[in-house]
């Protein structure tokens, strides 16, 4: 409750809740290697699976809209030799309509909440293409957006402190 200027008390205007809707999904660009086949190798192999995971967001020209790009970097080799297995590359996109989040919270929002949104079907093509590629479908963990988003959060935050001529806190 507020007090207006004649001294009577007035409810809060209620904060309206984040909203986001998810408004296109799409592979932007997809990439896959089967450098085993081409080395003319085969048999039974074991993989060492290595996946890095880069995040993009940026503002669209239409009021509240916003694209995400999740681009998952799939690299395989063999264990018992570090021969190159396949490498895959995907950029998936999704356009995003987000309303009533504040400024302040965007920047998070955009790089854990639609990310999380958009994981299952990039998990999904990346079975399928390593499947189709003649491996077995390649099912990637569960990703914590959260958890990317602090380690490179501190990641900036320690390459400005270097810049500075700071020393780094842990």
């Amino acid at each position: 409750m507020t007090e207006s200027d004649n001294g009577a008390t007035q409810p809060q205007q209620p904060q309206q809740a984040p909203k986001m809707n998810v408004l296109a999904q799409f592979v932007r660009d997809l990439s896959f290697e089967n450098i085993l086949s081409q080395k003319g190798a085969g048999g039974d192999v074991q993989p060492d699976v290595q996946v890095q995971v880069n995040l993009d967001a940026k503002k669209r020209s239409v009021e509240n809209q916003y694209e995400v790009v999740l681009k998952l970097k799939v690299d395989s080799k063999s264990k018992s030799n570090g021969a190159q297995l396949f490498l895959l590359e995907l950029d998936y996109v999704g356009v995003f309509n987000i309303e009533n989040v504040p400024e302040d919270q965007l920047h998070p929002f955009l790089l854990i909440e639609c990310p999380r949104m958009l994981f299952p079907f990039a998990r999904r093509i990346v079975s399928d293409m390593s499947r189709d590629g003649g491996f077995p479908p390649l099912n990637l963990e569960t990703i914590d957006f959260l958890a990317l988003y602090r380690a490179e959060i501190q990641r900036r935050q320690a390459a400005k402190q270097t810049e500075q001529g700071e020393t780094p806190v842990q």
